[in-house]
């Protein structure tokens, strides 16, 4: 005889929680910038996170959001593996897996991770993960979305100009065909010429002088450098100041790519020097080393707009200090922390002297609020003629994405 037996229901705790609610209940996790790192005075580029990181991650934000029962904890802490809480963790992650938000890396057989300096020992071969385009493309839109509901009713748009050229969407009038005009045709303005020139005899006889095209607003293409500041004063003085600005930035990529596919985005970090990172690598970046070497960021990002071929260029700068840095001819670095030193200060605006021959704007978004650093950078935007924007971590999203979006002209101060 088949029997059938029957067991205790347990309900799943977190049932309901899809992927994308994971992703935004971890979203400070992915981008952490070494703010709550005990060795934050170490600078990794890339550092790896193991699943037991993200596992914890995701039940303290569960905790926080109060999903966990006072019972549930309690029969965790007396049954770590095998509670309903870890079992159900173990789903979420997994859950989180193959919809393609994180990669698993199964350690090697007898593997020994290898600490990094600064860091304790990992222990030996644990799982880790990795973070996927999905994911990043998920946090970019999400931080888009989050920044402009917080500007209320906005649409988005192109960088429009005074010129008019031909073009599909119909948005003046009509002028008179031209060699090398798009062929978008006025029919109704083009027959009418021809019955105003030949009277309404019929067949109609189409001269080419007759031919009438649709204008258009001329929509620009712009190359646009994101310079963004990872000296350590961007995480010091109890303020966080680099990971909202990873999270504009990311605004900003998802923006361009979706509303402004002419539109070209690259990202460059400065520090003791400078360096050009891939838009993929942006939210595993984390502050470090120390300095801010302003004037070698403006000349990394000049280099990659030259080979742009664009309407516009522009430099976009994210940073919260002086510049306190400087690369000299023989490759060594002068550093200076104290004061705006005049060789640096100096060196840094002919810098931005090259870039207004060059054709090259500079809008700059400071963190900071100085009487030193707002001469400084009121200093830079007169000489560039750019816009100066001088802000907080909380604001700093409105302000960047209002002005790519519509081109203002006013200083905010």
């Amino acid at each position: 005889m088949k029997y059938i037996r029957y067991g205790k229901h347990i309900p799943d705790p977190f049932e309901g929680l899809d992927a994308e609610d994971l992703m935004q209940m971890l979203q400070d996790f992915f981008l952490d910038s070494g703010f709550y790192n005990q060795f934050y005075g170490v600078y990794e580029m890339d550092s790896e996170k193991t699943m037991e990181q993200l596992r914890q991650a995701l039940l303290e934000a569960l905790e926080q959001k109060g999903m966990i029962s006072d019972e549930l904890l309690e029969e965790m802490l007396e049954n770590p593996q095998d509670s309903v809480v870890a079992q159900a963790l173990d789903r979420l992650l997994q859950q989180m897996a193959d919809e393609g938000y994180v990669s698993i890396e199964q350690p090697q057989q007898g593997a020994v991770t290898e600490p990094r300096p600064g860091q304790m020992d990992q222990g030996e071969g644990q799982t880790r993960f990795e973070i996927t385009d999905k994911a990043l493309d998920f946090l970019g839109f999400k931080t888009l979305k989050d920044l402009l509901g917080s500007l209320g009713k906005s649409s988005f748009g192109r960088h429009d100009t005074r010129e008019m050229a031909t073009g599909v969407e119909s948005d003046g009038s009509s002028r008179r065909y031209e060699f090398g005009d798009t062929l978008n045709l006025d029919v109704n303005a083009t027959l009418l010429s021809a019955i105003s020139r030949n009277g309404l005899t019929m067949p109609l006889e189409l001269d080419y002088q007759d031919l009438q095209v649709r204008q258009c607003e001329y929509q620009s293409s712009c190359a646009t450098v994101l310079m963004l500041d990872c000296s350590h004063s961007m995480i010091l003085y109890g303020e966080d100041r680099f990971t909202p600005a990873k999270k504009v930035a990311m605004a900003l990529t998802h923006l361009i790519r979706t509303q402004f596919p002419g539109d070209t985005l690259h990202m460059v970090l400065f520090h003791d020097s400078a360096e050009e990172i891939p838009l993929q690598q942006l939210a595993r970046v984390k502050v470090g080393p120390y300095y801010t070497n302003t004037r070698e960021g403006l000349r990394l990002a000049q280099r990659i707009l030259s080979r742009q071929r664009k309407d516009m260029r522009q430099i976009v700068m994210i940073t919260d200090g002086k510049p306190s840095a400087l690369t000299l001819e023989d490759g060594r670095i002068y550093k200076n922390a104290f004061g705006l030193d005049p060789l640096v200060v100096s060196e840094t605006l002919h810098e931005v002297v090259r870039c207004r021959r060059n054709g090259v704007l500079i809008n700059t978004f400071m963190l900071a609020s100085d009487y030193g650093l707002v001469n400084f950078v009121q200093k830079i935007t007169e000489i560039c003629r750019g816009k100066a924007y001088f802000t907080t971590p909380y604001t700093l999203g409105q302000y960047l994405l209002m002005d790519y979006m519509k081109k203002k002209t006013k200083h905010i101060h």
